[in-house]
C-alpha cells in the first residue's frame, strides 16, 4: 500500500495494491499489522455503511471528545468527494480543508484523524460508502458545521445537494468552538 501525504498533517490517502486478472481482482481493505507500521490508529471498533442516489451531501459531522472518531473511508460501489476539515485548534491548518474523489474505479481510502470534521458529496448513483471508526458513535457528542458555510468555502461544484434537515441548520465554521 502507498501512503500519500495531504497538505493537512495527519490526514492521508492510502492506495491499496490491487490485484487484477481475468477473474477480477482482489485488494487487502484493511490490514492491522501493516497499520501499525504506520504509526495508524488500528482499533477500530464500528464500521458503518451507507447508500445514497447521486447529489446526495452527507456533513460535515464529528464527534467530540471523549468519543471522537478517527476514520477510514472508502467507496465500495459508486463515486463520491470526501472533505476533511481540519478542527485541531492548535493546528497550523486549522479551519482548512482538503478533498478527494474516491471511488470504486480507483480504490483509494482517505485516512481521516481524531479532529477533524467530515462529509462527502455522492457523484453517482447508488453510492455505497464504507467507514471504520475508531469510536462507536455516541449521539450525545455529535457535532457539525454547516456543510455551504462561507468560511470555510468548500468546493462542493453543486449548487442544491440533498441534504437532511439536520445538515441543513448546522452551526456555522464562525460560531464553533473547537473542543479539540
Amino acid at each position: 500500500m502507498e501512503i500519500i501525504e495531504t497538505k493537512i498533517a495527519g490526514l492521508l490517502i492510502i492506495k491499496p495494491v490491487v490485484y487484477y486478472d481475468q477473474r477480477g481482482y482482489f485488494f487487502e481493505t484493511y490490514n492491522e499489522h501493516k497499520f501499525k507500521i504506520l504509526n495508524l490508529f488500528t482499533d477500530f471498533v464500528q464500521d458503518n455503511e451507507s447508500k445514497s442516489q447521486k447529489n446526495v451531501l452527507r456533513g460535515l459531522h464529528f464527534q467530540k471528545p471523549p468519543f471522537s472518531q478517527a476514520k477510514l473511508v472508502r467507496v465500495i460501489q459508486g463515486a463520491v468527494m470526501d472533505v476533511a476539515v481540519d478542527l485541531r485548534k492548535d493546528s497550523p491548518t486549522y479551519g482548512q480543508w482538503e478533498s478527494i474523489v474516491l471511488s470504486a474505479e480507483n480504490k483509494l481510502m482517505y485516512w481521516i484523524p481524531e479532529g477533524f470534521a467530515h462529509g462527502f458529496l455522492t457523484l453517482e448513483e447508488d453510492t455505497i460508502f464504507s467507514y471504520k471508526c475508531s469510536n462507536a458513535y455516541n449521539k450525545e457528542s455529535e457535532g457539525s458545521i454547516r456543510w455551504n458555510d462561507s468560511d470555510l468555502n468548500i468546493i462542493w461544484s453543486i449548487e442544491n445537494p440533498l441534504v437532511s434537515d439536520k445538515d441543513s441548520i448546522a452551526p456555522s465554521f464562525s460560531s464553533f468552538k473547537s473542543p479539540f
